[in-house]
């Protein structure tokens, strides 16, 4: 991470907080619309002014397993960034999110990449018909934004991504982490946890990088 990254950091806090701030007032998908339609990329999380966050999702794509998928799906997609990057190792990529104005600049960003398609879903909601479909699920920096984040949400979350994969299937989990006695690092290990916890998952790979842990699990 360069010095000039620290304007990224600075700017996904203010995003966060001011979702905090709304989401009482609007609820959660509205909070998150909200700063999609002020701003394309309210996160600076695709500006090439900053590097940290396009290394980031480089680094968890080569944590992958060396094989080839056939599905793909992007839990809590946003922009798209890294869809795009799951693009190269999979025949299709379903990005998913909450906020519609997200989606269609992700479908704008994505428009050279055909196997890449997107759909609006409220993640603790994901229709049944997206059971056992897929031989990848990434969840990267998402669940964090659920609130209140109850352990028992947080077992059903990761019991409902088992239910998303093909047997043998492959999900990467990757949140925030800085320090272990910061109050988000607490949370993201708690939401490491509830995948660990969860009976249809076993874990193959965990990996603390900075700022972020990412844990491979197996259907």
């Amino acid at each position: 991470m360069s010095a000039r990254d620290i304007g990224l950091f600075l700017q996904s806090a203010r995003t966060d907080a001011k979702i905090e701030k709304r989401r009482a007032k609007l609820g959660q998908a509205a909070a998150l619309e909200s700063v999609y339609a002020e701003s394309a990329d309210p996160w600076a999380s695709g500006s090439s002014r900053y590097r940290y966050q396009a290394r980031k999702y480089e680094v968890l794509a080569s944590l992958l397993p060396n094989r080839r998928f056939s599905h793909a799906l992007d839990l809590g997609c946003g922009l798209g960034l890294l869809s795009r990057h799951l693009a190269s190792r999979a025949d299709q990529v379903l990005g998913v999110d909450i906020a519609p104005s997200a989606l269609v600049e992700a479908a704008r960003r994505s428009a050279d990449l055909p196997n890449i398609s997107y759909a609006c879903h409220d993640i603790t909601a994901l229709p049944e018909a997206l059971d056992g479909q897929f031989d990848l699920v990434t969840v990267a920096d998402v669940l964090y934004y659920l609130s209140p984040l109850p352990d028992a949400l947080l077992k059903a979350m990761a019991m409902r991504v088992a239910r998303l994969l093909k047997p043998g299937g492959v999900c990467l989990l990757a949140n925030h982490y800085f320090f272990r006695a910061d109050p988000e690092s607490r949370r993201s290990t708690r939401i490491h946890d509830a995948f660990r916890w969860c009976p249809a998952l076993s874990i193959t790979a965990e990996h603390r990088k900075p700022f972020y842990l990412a844990t491979l699990l197996q259907a």
